[in-house]
């Protein structure tokens, strides 16, 4: 297959993959749960229903703490009232004012919701334990400039179970990993539109070090969350959100334009929620009850197209007229899954696909996954794009083709038999697993078993399929491919709109 980014060398910088935004949750597995907050206190000595009293003097803590980094740093706590505030755009005016030296920027405080416990004696058991509940707390988001991770925040809950929440971008992380290289580059509205050394720059994106990131989210824990060192166990950090990108910058705004409006508008009608399954890297079934869809927004920036699957999106949109970028983006980690070593509570183990750790130490593998997510769109498009031998393949298809035996016709994109053909290929399952002539037939209702082998040998003969040696099982072909997205936009984006518009013919 010609990739996009192959097919336009010319006219591309480069490409580049790496993390954007990470959001890291911080629990203390002391206290993370009822449970564990129950077993606490009772270690403690200290009475369920004293609970407040307990957990007052740590929000003072918090509070006093921070209102003396303020001091020290000469910054003023900012407390927020509206819902609608922006807090990026704040802290955007800040760092143009302040220079992006390390250290603190700003601080923020808000009242919102948080997990919490209540008291609760059971009079039937003559128990008494904590129950999880929903409060609302003084919270603080510190904004500082680290000196690895770039422009970061740490949002502090004032009220047990203190659970943190930590924000980094990896393009920022890159950025600094680059001027610490000496290597040139050009990053604006997090996107770098130029570098001095794509591939050098590829290499260091890819060196993650998950156990330094782990020092320094213990570090800024300590440094802005003070109620930690009354608890042995630390924090353990989990991924609540991650964004994997992979940009194609273009040397000029003329070059991306005309590609990137054929390539939107068609894809918003082109794909199909089995396909976007299979961009993802699932199959789509009867079983899955998530949300699945396509969303074409319009933004201040420009266009933007977004396929979702459950917690799971997949988006391409262009920055500053110069830069395509294909981000998937994961909610829940766990979607993407993976062969890797599983540990039962009896203390066995096996090797086996589970659903991805949400601990920090899955960011590599979530990079792999998320990257190959991005390249299946980027072969998605490219096959759309291309129709450099178009005449060739259209001439093939359409023209007989035989065996020696009989003659077999070709295919045409406006009969509705070879159009309820292409859109039964298209399936997500048959494109990963590929199909049988069981499977074609359940897809095909009313055909028999005699038909469907016609039918597959005529695909095969004109080279839209290839068997799997030693198998009775296909895939679709690359000219497949082509041919099913062709029939499946032909017919969405040209025919019926074409039909259903009214035109006024001149005599």
């Amino acid at each position: 297959m010609t990739l996009l980014t192959e097919r336009y060398a010319s006219k591309i910088r480069g490409v580049l993959s790496c993390f954007d935004r990470v959001v890291i949750t911080g629990t203390i597995p002391e206290i993370c749960h009822a449970a564990a907050m129950t077993s606490h206190l009772y270690t403690q000595n200290i009475r369920i229903f004293d609970y407040s009293q307990f957990a007052e003097p740590l929000r003072d803590e918090i509070r006093n703490h921070a209102e003396r980094l303020a001091q020290e740093n000469g910054l003023e706590v900012e407390f927020i009232r509206k819902k609608d505030f922006r807090k990026e755009e704040r802290v955007k005016k800040i760092v143009a004012q302040r220079g992006d030296h390390p250290g603190l920027v700003h601080i923020f405080s808000a009242m919102e919701p948080c997990p919490s416990f209540k008291p609760w004696h059971d009079k039937r058991t003559g128990k008494t334990f904590l129950r999880s509940t929903e409060a609302k707390c003084l919270h603080y988001y510190f904004y500082f400039i680290h000196e690895d991770l770039g422009l970061c925040y740490l949002r502090v809950p004032t009220w047990a179970p203190f659970r943190l929440q930590f924000y980094y971008n990896g393009h920022n992380q890159l950025a600094i990993r680059l001027r610490k290289r000496g290597i040139g580059y050009s990053l604006r509205e997090n996107g770098f539109v130029e570098i001095e050394d794509f591939a050098q720059a590829q290499k260091l994106a890819d060196g993650l070090g998950v156990e330094r990131l782990h020092r320094q989210l213990d570090q800024v824990a300590r440094q802005f969350c003070p109620v930690i060192r009354h608890f042995f166990s630390g924090y353990h950090w989990s991924l609540m959100q991650v964004e994997f990108a992979t940009d194609v910058v273009f040397k000029r705004q003329a070059d991306l334009g005309p590609l990137y409006e054929t390539l939107v508008r068609t894809a918003i009608h082109a794909v199909k929620p089995g396909q976007v399954a299979t961009f993802l890297g699932r199959k789509l079934n009867g079983h899955y009850e998530g949300e699945i869809g396509n969303d074409f927004h319009t933004r201040i920036e420009g266009t933007r197209i977004k396929h979702q699957m459950g917690p799971v999106s997949i988006k391409m949109y262009d920055k500053l007229g110069v830069l395509l970028r294909i981000e998937t983006t994961a909610n829940d980690v766990g979607f993407f899954k993976h062969h890797r070593r599983v540990e039962h509570r009896e203390g066995s183990w096996e090797m086996k696909v589970a659903p991805v750790k949400k601990s920090i130490y899955s960011l590599p593998v979530l990079a792999e996954l998320m990257e190959a997510a991005n390249r299946r769109y980027l072969e998605f498009i490219s096959v759309v794009e291309d129709c450099t031998a178009g005449i060739r393949n259209l001439e093939k298809i359409s023209k007989p083709a035989d065996d020696g035996e009989r003659t077999y016709r070709g295919f045409r994109f406006f009969e509705e038999e070879d159009q309820q053909l292409f859109e039964a290929l298209a399936r997500g399952e048959f494109n990963i697993h590929g199909f049988k002539n069981c499977l074609l037939r359940a897809a095909l209702l009313g055909k028999s078993g005699p038909q469907i082998s016609r039918i597959i040998k005529r695909l095969h003969l004109h080279g839209l399929i290839k068997k799997v040696r030693g198998t009775y099982r296909y895939y679709l072909t690359l000219l497949g491919k082509k041919v099913v997205t062709t029939a499946l936009k032909l017919k969405t984006l040209v025919v019926i709109p074409s039909l259903a518009n009214p035109i006024t013919v001149g005599i």
